[in-house]
């Protein structure tokens, strides 16, 4: 389902989704197909998103696109020991 159409389902509210297709550009994934799993109430999103794993993601339907910023490991570990 494209991000538009989710927006028309759940219009202002959290959502929970799994990607199913997305685009590397500039250090960010934008994301354009999701399966929805559903709608969350405000209370719960953040404990939901801090508990998605894998290609499970929680966002707000106000958003014109879901963007996610990529981070890099920086590998600062080797140089803490």
């Amino acid at each position: 389902m494209k991000w538009q159409e989710v927006q028309q389902i759940f219009p202002n509210q959290f959502v929970k989704f799994e990607i199913l297709h997305s685009e590397e550009k500039d250090c960010q994934e934008i994301i354009d197909d999701v399966a929805v799993i559903g709608p969350i109430r405000d209370e719960e999103a953040t404990e939901e998103l801090l508990n998605s794993k894998g290609k499970t993601l929680v966002y707000h339907t106000s958003k014109d696109q879901v963007i996610v910023k990529i981070r890099k490991n920086v590998g600062l570990r080797r140089y803490l020991k």
